[in-house]
Order: C-alpha cells, then sequence, then structure tokens
C-alpha cells in the first residue's frame, strides 16, 4: 500500500501485517498514568463489544451520515480513535487508516474490516507512526473529550495534512454532560472515564493554536434513541432551527490547514459574453496581469450584435494578450463559465461578468486572496460599499439582502451577496467540484450556485471581497428579476434538501 505525499509522489507505507506500534504516554508520568488508564478501560469495553455494541446505535448511525456528508468517497482517509473501525469503513476510502491506542480494539477492527490498514498507537505520537503520510481527511470523532492534551494531537494532525485536507471532529456538548451519564448507566450508551467538556469555543481556540483554521460547525443529534418518525424528524430537520440547536448532543467541526501562501499561478479570467460587444475593449485595456501571467478567455454566447467579432478584433488588436474566444454550444452563463474552466490553462479561475460591473481592477484582490490562502473560494460582494444610482434597482437588493441571510443558513459560511458574477478558486478544487456534481445535478442556469453549493459541500472555505458595483455603460442586463427570483426560491429548497437538511 502506498501513500500521497503534498507532491503527490507515493509514499511507501509498511505492509498491514508490520505495522508500527508507538510508545504509549509521554515524558509526564501523569499522562503516561493517564494514557495507561484509558487503554486499559477500552481494552475492557472491547472485551465485552458484542453484549455493548447496541448501546448509542441511533447517535453512531447520525454521525456516520454526517461525516459521509463531508468526507467523499474515495479519498485517503485517517481516522484517529478509531474504536473498532466503523465509522472509517462507512466512509468507503480508497485508503483508509485508522489508529487506536486500545490493542484489543485494533485486534477487532483488523477482524471486522480486513480492507483498511489499522495501527495501535498512541495520538499524541501518530505524525511519528506514519511520517511522511498525508491524507484527504482526518478524522476525530468523539476522541478529544477523552484525551490528555488536545494541542498536541492536533498538532500531529496538522503534520499528516495537505493544503486541502479536512480535519473533521466532533465532541460532545456540555448541557448533554448528566444525561449522557445517565444513559450509559442504563447501558445505552458506551461507558466512559471523566471527559474534558469543550465548547465550540474551545474548539476554535486550539484549532487555531495548533495551526488551523475553522471552516463551520454544526449541532448534530437532538433525539438518540431510536423512535420511528420523530428520530429523523429531529436529527435532520429540527436540529438545523434555533434554539433547539442548542440541545443538540454533539458539536461537528470541519477545519482546514491554517493558510499557506503559495508560488504565483498563471490566472485564468473567463468571461462570459452574450450581446457585449461595446465592452469588448475596455476588457483588454482595464483587466490588469496578475501573477505568473493572466489569460482572457471569452465565451460568446448566442449574441444578436457583433460581439464575436468585436472579441476578434480585439484579439488581433492585443498580440501581447493571452486571449482566446469560445463559441457556447449551450445557454446560460453557468454553461459559459463551465466551458471556460474546462479550457483554461491557469491554476486559478476567475470569472468576470463582461458587463463591466464588476470593476476588472478588483480581481488583484481576488488573486492575493487565493495566493496567501486566506480563501479557498472568493466571492464578490456588492453589497457592502454605496452603488452608482442605476446600478442595481431596489427590489432587488432586497432579494439580495433577503437571498445572502438564506444562503448563510443553507450553507452554514456568511454569504453576503450570493449573486455577484465575480468567483475564484484554484484549478484543483474546482477538479473535484466538478467530479462531485453529480450530487447536486444540472441545475444551475447562473453558474453562482452551481460554486457555492460545490464548494459548501466540499467544506471550501469561502472569503468574499467587497468591491464597488457599478452602473452598466453598454447594453442592458439579460437578468429577468421576477423569473430569475422565483428559481432563487426553487434553489433554497434545493439547497436545504441537499445541504441542510441531510
Amino acid at each position: 500500500m502506498t501513500g500521497s505525499g503534498a507532491t503527490g509522489e507515493p509514499v511507501p507505507q509498511s505492509p498491514p501485517d508490520r505495522l508500527p506500534i508507538a510508545e504509549l504516554g509521554s515524558a509526564d508520568p501523569a499522562a503516561a498514568t493517564f494514557a495507561a488508564q484509558r487503554a486499559s478501560h477500552w481494552d475492557r469495553v472491547a472485551t465485552d463489544w458484542g453484549s455493548r455494541r447496541r448501546g448509542g446505535a441511533t447517535y453512531q448511525r447520525r454521525l456516520r451520515a454526517a461525516y459521509r456528508f463531508v468526507v467523499p468517497r474515495g479519498a485517503r482517509v485517517l481516522e484517529l480513535g478509531c474504536g473498532t473501525g466503523d465509522l472509517l469503513a462507512a466512509l468507503e476510502p480508497a485508503a483508509g487508516v485508522g489508529v487506536d491506542f486500545s490493542a484489543a480494539m485494533i485486534e477487532l477492527a483488523r477482524n471486522v474490516h480486513p480492507h483498511l490498514r489499522f495501527v495501535h498507537a498512541d495520538a499524541h505520537r501518530v505524525a511519528e507512526v506514519l511520517r511522511g503520510e498525508q491524507f484527504d481527511a482526518i478524522v476525530l470523532s468523539d476522541l478529544l473529550n477523552d484525551v490528555w492534551d488536545v494541542q498536541t494531537i492536533l498538532e500531529q494532525v496538522v503534520a499528516l495534512a495537505h493544503r486541502g485536507t479536512r480535519v473533521i471532529l466532533n465532541s460532545y456538548s456540555r448541557l448533554w454532560q448528566l444525561p449522557l451519564g445517565l444513559m450509559r448507566r442504563l447501558g445505552l450508551a458506551r461507558p466512559v472515564l471523566e471527559q474534558s467538556w469543550l465548547t465550540v469555543a474551545d474548539l476554535r481556540n486550539l484549532l487555531e493554536l495548533s495551526g488551523l483554521r475553522l471552516v463551520r460547525h454544526t449541532q448534530e443529534v437532538l433525539l438518540p434513541l431510536p423512535v420511528p418518525l420523530l428520530e429523523g424528524l429531529c436529527n435532520r430537520v429540527l436540529v438545523r432551527f434555533s434554539p433547539l440547536h442548542y440541545l443538540a448532543i454533539s458539536n461537528l467541526v470541519v477545519a482546514r490547514p491554517a493558510p499557506r501562501p503559495v508560488e504565483d499561478a498563471l490566472v485564468s479570467v473567463i468571461v462570459p459574453a452574450r450581446n457585449e460587444a461595446g465592452n469588448v475593449e475596455a476588457i483588454f485595456t482595464r483587466t490588469p496581469e496578475m501573477g505568473a501571467g493572466t489569460e482572457l478567455i471569452f465565451v460568446e454566447g448566442h449574441s444578436s450584435d457583433d460581439t464575436f467579432g468585436a472579441i476578434e478584433r480585439e484579439i488581433a488588436a492585443n498580440p501581447h494578450r493571452r486571449a482566446r474566444v469560445l463559441r457556447q454550444a449551450g445557454e446560460g452563463k453557468g454553461d459559459a463559465v463551465r466551458l471556460g474552466f474546462e479550457q483554461a490553462r491557469g491554476d486559478v479561475l476567475m470569472i468576470l461578468d463582461a458587463d463591466l460591473t464588476v470593476p476588472p481592477e478588483d480581481l488583484p484582490r481576488f488573486y492575493e486572496v487565493v495566493r496567501s490562502g486566506h480563501g479557498e473560494m472568493v466571492n464578490g460582494v456588492r453589497l457592502v460599499y454605496p452603488m452608482e444610482s442605476r446600478a442595481m434597482r431596489f427590489a432587488n437588493l432586497l432579494g439580495n439582502k433577503a437571498f445572502s441571510y438564506a444562503f448563510s443558513w443553507l450553507l452554514g459560511q456568511p454569504i453576503k451577496d450570493t449573486l455577484c458574477g465575480t468567483k475564484v478558486l484554484r484549478r484543483d478544487d474546482y477538479a473535484r467540484l466538478a467530479a462531485n456534481r453529480s450530487y447536486f445535478g444540472d441545475f444551475d442556469p447562473f453558474g453562482d450556485f452551481d460554486l457555492l453549493f460545490g464548494a459548501a459541500k466540499m467544506a471550501l472555505d469561502i472569503v468574499e471581497v467587497p468591491i464597488r458595483y457599478r452602473e452598466r455603460t453598454y447594453g442592458r442586463t439579460n437578468i429577468q428579476r421576477w423569473r430569475h427570483g422565483l428559481l432563487l426560491l426553487r434553489m433554497c429548497v434545493f439547497a436545504a434538501a441537499r445541504i441542510k437538511l441531510v
């Protein structure tokens, strides 16, 4: 079995029958005693696993669904505190590695899931054991409440992560401290030793101290008992609404490695253009060179004016600019954006609306967010600065503000402007998004929601850049506010079913 390092090159791994075992504990005698007690406790639980297996089944089933939503099938997955490996197996990894300091649990896991790799080691030293390996997803389910030093473990996680790794963890809510104690006495939950009770604020602080950045968090499991109909209603729907979400058993957090600047890259600016002949020259003169160079890719969409001819003439008149024009076979901006991204050569992909209501001069700000690593999906915001008088009708402004609240709730990250045409992301992130597009289907004529929904599904860190929105100087808008407003409402319902209420 081989793994993949930061450069994508294979990294040798130990064969399954000769896995390294780290020394448990640490130089601190109290920590060593703590680790030994914990390992002994979970060894005893493992010997009695068959009779206790049903305890907490509803809770575990719901957590598996939450993790499967974030972790794509076929990823390289590491689980720390894996127990018998049931969650790891449920994620259907291309390569799965489970780590636990209970030798009895590891033995059970190897017997139940022989296709996965299991390592007997202390999570406080896992980077030493798995040196040179990196993972797409690192899972810590109900682990951090039960460890000696949370920060040390998270620092170990960072050493095993690449730029795109998602770290997913869940921990018990303090509100459930007494109810869970009662459930354990009744045999409805697994027995544990004394726990740490971490709030989301505690977790955010520890993540930041360890070199990780919280992307989003949700509350999971309102009803941990197998009550038909009511179980699904509580755990998929009611738990998503305030104030009921405060009563959930578990806080689930998705994090990523802290921003890491990268080298300058070639930038591809995709310009969907329909009936925009009068704006083409300005696009050439006003779009700046960025990074290692900038290419302009125009996607002309069945114009009734001379847009295609205007683009061809400007390409000929500006031989110093990397520029191409494509004829769109399909319809709609979303189709044009997908064609442009498919043909782009750059490592950073941008969308620039040909109406120039978003100034091309602002594009370097978007590029810098991606280059610096401070954001993975960059969305323009038109609703911060005052607009020019005729840039947006009042009804459109109200609609945009309403949808911003709805989509922030739906996506789990602040989204102030859903329909600003300028969006930026890296090519490798877009490739993963496109590969998993079937989850949503071809539903979006604009292209904005295809990217926003896909980014939310992948738990990309969405960052917004305010811009000053301008009036059109040529042509008329292609947006039909009432028809497209109804379409947005349908998309909200669609997103709720596919993203929020899963």
